[in-house]
């Protein structure tokens, strides 16, 4: 007699990134294929699959789950509970609900760049969405930049005004369709359609774009409104036309991102390797920087100065679209004037953009949140983020430790971030810019408040750094009393957020180089060598302190910081030449300076890692005044890549002072003068002065390992986004004996602050803070 099997019944729950990427509708398959009843939904934040059959189909369900998941996806913890209540015959994906989401965040999915079969549609003639810019699927397309509301459902996007035609409505509903539940889903007959707008003229549709296409290739400047923003785009081969952007958008020097149509083209401007190759071609679509070809076709404009350029390609069909027409690599960069935020309202774009832009190509469907391009590099052998937004944030990243209370850290001053802490996930927000700019906290503001509506979150700490000058901090301070704030220290949450990326557990040493920032002794840091742990800091060491003449004003003039090394320094510089710098300088500046130095009349000492370096940058003549932040350390990386590889390292000391070994750069400072004028070039001593900090640095570690006995060294600071350090540091470190980590997903830059500072925070909590 044949034993009859009852069927058993199951509530799985996964969480992670899992809605928007088509993951209701790969569960359907798989869980048909297996021939499981029950139902799929989005609940919260997560997705919750009822299900009835027997226990080995299920279990082949979640082996499915973690090992199938669609690319987009990023599969976190699933739970299997068994339950009482027997599902009834057959599988269907069931109405969204909403739910508790206080242990951790709501999978909200980052804007996913165009896949290869909608792509295929785009330029198929006999396709009926042949040339709609606003094609997707359940693989791609806008998310993060159209929720209104979670959970994920068209109902609750900026697509709510674009009801689905009979056949979208039919796909969308398809279970083996790519389209089913693909909240975005639309096609010419129901939905956004573009404009354009130049003056008087104006035209719609696939019009607009050809228009648009022809401006830009008689060498006009076009704003296009993008997935979190407007882009200015322009013909990069243009040089008249790239000097006018320039111009125009306030931008004397700072590099442009170039994008192009695909791989083959890439590949004519720069050198890929495979890294490059898998990141360019990532569903995030990053600006990828690489090496320049020094005979590529891009107007000498573009990265003036630097042997390496911004490269992506197509994120949207509207790119696919006009790279197709134009088939030229094109400067795609924010739509903004400089230091200000991207312009995303198209009100506030017609007006901010009108002496930029020539045309604008726009179209009907709002953007619900601001989100720029992000950044990433190829560094010590893999991709490394120097600016996360679209494509990336708003994913959460794990908390080394859970957090007892939701925790909001406001990051730091330039490059700025936020972070939402709550159980053991953190959701860093994307990169907002300067926190100078007006407008920029006021985006500030708005992001923090739409990503906590969306998240149901609500602080009850606030973290930030310890400088009383950023803004960040007197935004904490007006947003929570003395008790319900944890004040981190700069350096800290730079290691901070190096070691929690690393999975770090103890402690560590941290070493971080970076601009400046506030110290604990009240004074202005950034070469500092900490013994650490996530709840707190020794410092063990640090660069030789410097006065900063005018304050801010030796930043953007690096001529300035070459002279507070030169006549108010820590160490005296011995004798010798002087420095052709000063030749360029009006007559009465350095004396002036060398007043003010000496009467320490706004002239504050930093031992500053990055000052080293833009005072070493002015002193070889590569860069007397920054035109953007960082230029000068920037230019003397990239002299520093020119070089022959053969140039010795330069003299230096450690000393003890007030318990902590410091650099003593003047023995540097004075061989570097000594060699320019003997006729060194600039790039080879660019190139020994990288070699000089990379032995100070072994050293400073090795003597506090053998010290402390800790052997792990996490690197990070603005200045570990040099190629040089990231690559030859952690080598020369492990040649030590020691462990050398880097962040990874987090910038190393201030980017990254506000992770630290939740990773900090969240520990200080833990231990009953």
């Amino acid at each position: 007699m044949t034993a009859v099997v009852t069927p058993q019944a199951w509530s799985v729950r996964i969480r992670g990134t899992v809605q928007g990427v088509g993951f209701r509708p790969f569960v359907h398959r798989v869980a048909t294929g297996l021939r499981l009843d029950g139902a799929v939904s989005n609940v919260g934040g997560d997705v919750i699959v009822d299900v009835g059959g027997s226990e080995q189909a299920v279990r082949r369900l979640v082996e499915a789950l973690r090992e199938q998941a669609p690319p987009a996806a990023r599969v976190g913890e699933i739970t299997v509970t068994p339950t009482g209540a027997v599902p009834p015959p057959g599988f269907r994906v069931v109405a969204s609900t909403d739910a508790d989401v206080s242990a951790g965040f709501a999978g909200l999915p980052p804007d996913l760049a165009t896949c290869s079969r909608c792509r295929t549609e785009l330029f198929d003639p006999a396709d009926r969405r042949y040339r709609y810019p606003f094609v997707n699927c359940t693989a791609c397309g806008p998310r993060a930049t159209i929720v209104d509301d979670l959970p994920y459902d068209r109902a609750r996007t900026a697509m709510a005004g674009f009801p689905l035609c009979p056949r979208c409505a039919a796909e969308y509903h398809d279970p083996a369709d790519r389209r089913f539940h693909a909240e975005p889903v639309a096609c010419p007959a129901c939905g956004p359609r573009l404009t354009w707008r130049a003056g008087v003229r104006s035209a719609g549709g696939d019009p607009a774009l050809r228009v648009a296409a022809d401006a830009i290739a008689v060498g006009r400047i076009v704003a296009i409104k993008g997935l979190g923003g407007y882009q200015l785009v322009c013909d990069a081969t243009n040089a008249v036309v790239v000097n006018r952007l320039r111009r125009r958008k306030r931008r004397p020097r700072k590099p442009f991102a170039v994008m192009v149509a695909g791989l083959d083209a890439a590949a004519t401007i720069v050198h890929l390797n495979p890294e490059a190759r898998t990141v360019l071609t990532s569903p995030a679509r990053p600006i990828v920087l690489l090496p320049v070809h020094a005979n590529s076709a891009l107007a000498p404009g573009i990265a003036p100065g630097l042997d390496r350029v911004g490269v992506f390609l197509p994120c949207t069909p509207v790119h696919h679209l006009l790279l197709h027409e134009l088939a030229r690599p094109l400067v795609v960069t924010s739509g903004n004037r400089a230091d200000e935020p991207i312009a995303v309202d198209d009100a506030d774009a017609a007006e901010r953009l009108a002496g930029i832009a020539d045309g604008f190509l726009s179209h009907d469907r709002p953007i619900r949140a601001r989100y720029d391009d992000s950044v990433v590099q190829i560094a010590a052998g893999r991709a490394r983020m120097i600016r996360r937004a679209r494509g990336y944030a708003p994913g959460p990243l794990p908390l080394p430790m859970a957090t007892p209370r939701p925790v909001l850290a406001v990051g730091a001053q330039l490059k700025h971030t936020f972070t939402l802490a709550r159980g053991a996930t953190a959701l860093v927000g994307p990169h907002g810019g300067d926190l100078a700019d007006a407008d920029t906290l006021t985006a500030f503001r708005d992001t923090v408040a739409q990503l906590s509506r969306l998240h149901r979150f609500e602080p009850e700490i606030v973290a930030h750094d310890l400088h009383p000058g950023y803004v960040s901090t007197g935004y904490a301070e007006q947003l929570a009393p003395a008790p319900r704030r944890i004040g981190v220290q700069h350096h800290h949450a730079h290691v901070a957020s190096c070691a929690a990326e690393n999975g770090v557990d103890g402690p560590f040493l941290g070493l971080a180089y970076d601009g400046l920032g506030f110290g604990d002794d009240g004074r202005l840091w950034g070469g500092e060598l900490l013994l650490a742990t996530y709840t707190g800091f020794r410092r063990l060491g640090r660069f030789g302190t410097a006065p900063m003449p005018g304050g801010a004003a030796a930043i953007r003039r690096p001529a300035r910081m070459a002279l507070g090394y030169l006549y108010g320094g820590e160490f005296p510089v011995p004798p010798g030449p002087e420095p052709d710098m000063l030749r360029r300088m009006p007559a009465a500046e350095p004396e002036l300076l060398r007043r003010m130095i000496e009467r320490g009349v706004h002239s504050p000492h930093a031992s500053s890692a990055g000052r080293f370096f833009d005072a070493v940058s002015g002193l070889l003549g590569l860069c007397d005044d920054a035109g953007y932040e960082g230029e000068a350390a920037v230019l003397l990386e990239a002299a520093a890549h020119r070089s022959t590889g053969r140039a010795r390292a330069l003299p230096w000391r450690l000393r003890r002072v007030g318990g902590l070994w410091v650099y003593d750069w003047s023995g540097t400072i004075g061989e570097l003068l000594t060699r320019a004028h003997a006729g060194e070039p600039a790039e080879e001593l660019a190139a020994a002065v990288h070699r000089t900090v990379i032995a100070v640095t072994v050293e400073l570690c090795a003597r506090a390992a053998d010290r402390t006995g800790v052997k792990v060294v996490c690197l990070s600071g603005g200045c570990l986004q040099n190629r040089i350090l990231a690559g030859a540091l952690p080598r020369a470190l492990r040649d030590a004996g020691l462990t050398a980590l880097l962040n990874r997903d987090v910038p190393a830059g201030d980017g990254g602050i506000s992770y630290g500072q939740a990773v900090v925070a969240a520990a200080w909590l833990q231990q009953g803070g």
